[in-house]
């Protein structure tokens, strides 16, 4: 019978040892939906488009690569990438030998109590190399965690940009929906002016009483009061775009004008379930999360047994500089540590692995239901709020021809001035709230574009 050679005895064990250290890590169980969508079954997305291309606003594209660049959250995000690339190298590294190199001198005497005098000097050259067998395992999942680590914050810094890319357009778009609103209360104020000197016109010459003059003040008041507070909304909207991009408050925010003219598509395409696992990294970072706990959960099952570790010294060595080179030295050691009797400490490591495992595989779980309710909000919105514009459009005109009946019976005596105030209320909300909708169908859009996965790709050619 022949003998197995010990080398391939050992494969052989660490093999069987690597299949057994993650035999108790259950797969995530996901079932996922066949569609995102009732009325799509195709793979097309829009969150394959570019951001840049997406958005088109060129005010809005400069915007947010001023604050991918100096955004401090984006900075510190591609900090810790480097900083886990940097400890992915030293697990690979740990795999392989390590060789060290020293020279040395010193010189020992003793002049002890009724002793003689000695004089020792030493010298010598050496360099050693020393290397862990990895017979169960543990180096290997320590590269692994170390490589999941690092692709998890990759993916973090992705999906930092994906985030990054949505607040700052969701930012601007509320920021110009302001600027609309500022306007639609200013053009009503000037209105609201005009009303005032015709009610003050009407009352002195006797044609009115004055209560109809008061009513036309108490509304010039009324809409006046709103400008303040549309300022101040504005500006600290401004602050905050600043904070995005890394900037101290009250520098300027360019954007262009927010069109209410602009009819949206009533669906855009979203693509497959498993294409949406597949574009969002912060998906992709849980995933790798999973995997590193996996790893660790090796790393501690293979802490149980034993080490193998082999050193390698070789130099020269010599008490004087005579023969110095023609003095080797050489020192070859193996040493095998393994646990003898942790009172169950190794054992309730490995089980904390395990339990820790179990803790990622249901973050991950719900990381992945969180995204399909994100994306399954995003798009009803976005068909809901499509309808609202529209209606908005309607009540909008249908207020103004308001306004102008109300004015002409007003001056035929038919109504009361109060009613031609009613017909103006009514006509500034609807002229904002159609401003708010168009706000609206942007941020949906927006939202839907950051559900899908859309925000964080950038070409080494930077935005064309």
């Amino acid at each position: 019978m022949k003998r197995i050679p010990i080398y391939l005895a050992a494969l052989a064990a660490a093999f069987l040892c690597g299949c057994s250290a993650v035999r108790h890590c259950k797969s995530p169980e996901l079932n996922l939906p066949e569609t995102l969508s009732p009325d799509q079954t195709d793979s097309t997305t829009v969150a394959d488009v570019a951001w840049w291309r997406f958005y088109g606003d060129a005010a809005l594209c400069d915007l947010i690569e001023r604050t991918l660049a100096a955004n401090k959250d984006m900075l510190a995000a591609a900090a810790r990438v480097e900083r886990m690339r940097q400890l992915y190298r030293i697990d690979k590294a740990s795999r392989l030998p390590v060789f060290s190199a020293s020279v040395y001198a010193n010189r020992e005497t003793n002049d002890y109590y009724e002793k003689p005098f000695s004089n020792d000097p030493e010298m010598g050259a050496k360099a050693s190399v020393s290397w862990e067998l990895d017979l169960w395992g543990n180096l290997r999942w320590a590269k692994r965690r170390g490589g999941a680590e690092y692709l998890a914050s990759v993916e973090d810094w992705r999906a930092m940009r994906m985030t990054l890319v949505a607040e700052v357009a969701t930012a601007y778009f509320e920021l110009m929906a302001l600027d609309n609103e500022l306007a639609i209360v200013r053009r009503t104020l000037e209105t609201r002016r005009e009303d005032v000197h015709q009610a003050k016109l009407r009352f002195e010459g006797g044609l009115t009483a004055e209560t109809v003059y008061q009513q036309a003040q108490v509304e010039y008041a009324t809409t006046a009061a709103r400008i303040p507070d549309l300022e101040r909304r504005i500006r600290m909207m401004e602050n905050s775009i600043s904070l995005l991009a890394g900037g101290y408050p009250g520098g300027e925010v360019r954007r262009s004008g927010l069109a209410l003219n602009i009819t949206m598509p009533d669906s855009l395409p979203v693509g497959l379930p498993s294409g949406l696992l597949q574009r969002r990294p912060d998906v992709r970072s849980s995933e790798q999360q999973l995997r590193a706990a996996m790893a660790e959960a090796g790393m501690a099952y293979a802490d149980r047994f034993p080490r193998l570790t082999f050193t390698l010294t070789g130099g020269v060595e010599n008490s004087e500089l005579t023969g110095f080179f023609r003095s080797p030295f050489s020192y070859v050691a193996g040493a095998i540590a393994a646990p003898v009797f942790g009172f169950g400490r190794r054992q309730a490591k490995y089980r904390a692995a395990l339990a820790a495992y179990d803790e990622a595989r249901l973050a991950y779980e719900k990381k992945v239901l969180e995204v399909f309710k994100e994306t399954d909000d995003a798009i009803v919105t976005y068909r809901n709020v499509r309808r609202t514009a529209e209606l908005n459009v309607t009540l909008r005109d249908a207020a103004s021809k308001y306004v102008k009946l109300a004015n002409i019976q007003y001056r035929g005596g038919n109504i009361n001035y109060i009613d031609v105030l009613d017909a103006q209320r009514r006509y500034l909300d609807a002229q904002i709230g159609l401003s708010n909708a168009v706000r609206d169908e942007h941020l949906a859009l927006v939202q839907l574009y950051k559900a899908l996965g859309g925000g964080w790709t950038m070409p080494d050619g930077g935005r064309k």
